[in-house]
């Protein structure tokens, strides 16, 4: 189980410096659509949908990643300063009673979609955009599948945690240094 862990926290690991670069092909798009408007007035629908494609992919595809950081918002009036059991058992509960489900019900409620829009190839609605709505669509599916796997590695750890918790973070003291 460990090995199925390690693999899915690296997946995530990579796939979240893969969103870094994509925020920062996302600016650079962006300012050569501000470019091209402002200082050449020309605009392009295409440029502008890819930088809501980016937007998203980097939200919903990077959510992974961002979990296995603990970086999602939660209650840190409840969780921030307990123990680590506490911590663990949160952890726990709210991965079973709550991140899978919704990933597997995300998955569940958009499989139709999905497919609708894979069906009739599915563009966008400007005639100049991007005929990308279908595999837009399909990051859904990404985004739900990378949860529920970074889900299966926060319940074993968490779980691990409860059964031999780590040792306490020693906090480094610090000598003064100088002459």
């Amino acid at each position: 189980m460990q090995a199925l862990v390690q693999f899915i926290d690296r997946l995530n690991e990579r796939i979240g410096h893969a969103m870094a670069w994509v925020a920062l092909v996302m600016v650079l798009v962006q300012f050569t659509v501000v470019v091209m408007r402002y200082v050449f007035a020309i605009g392009n629908i295409a440029l502008q949908e890819s930088i809501w494609y980016m937007h998203g992919i980097i939200f919903m595809i990077g959510a992974g990643y961002t979990l296995l950081h603990d970086g999602h918002v939660r209650v840190d009036v409840i969780y921030g300063d307990a123990s680590p059991r506490y911590k663990a058992w949160v952890d726990l509960l709210g991965t079973l009673l709550l991140l899978m489900p919704v990933t597997l019900v995300t998955l569940w409620l958009s499989w139709d979609y999905v497919i609708n829009s894979w069906k009739v190839w599915e563009g966008s609605t400007e005639v100049s955009g991007l005929p990308l709505v279908w595999a837009y669509k399909t990051v859904i599916w990404i985004f739900a599948i990378l949860m529920f796997l970074q889900a299966i590695s926060l319940l074993w750890k968490s779980w691990r945690n409860l059964k031999s918790p780590p040792p306490p973070a020693v906090e480094r003291q610090h000598e003064p240094t100088g002459a």
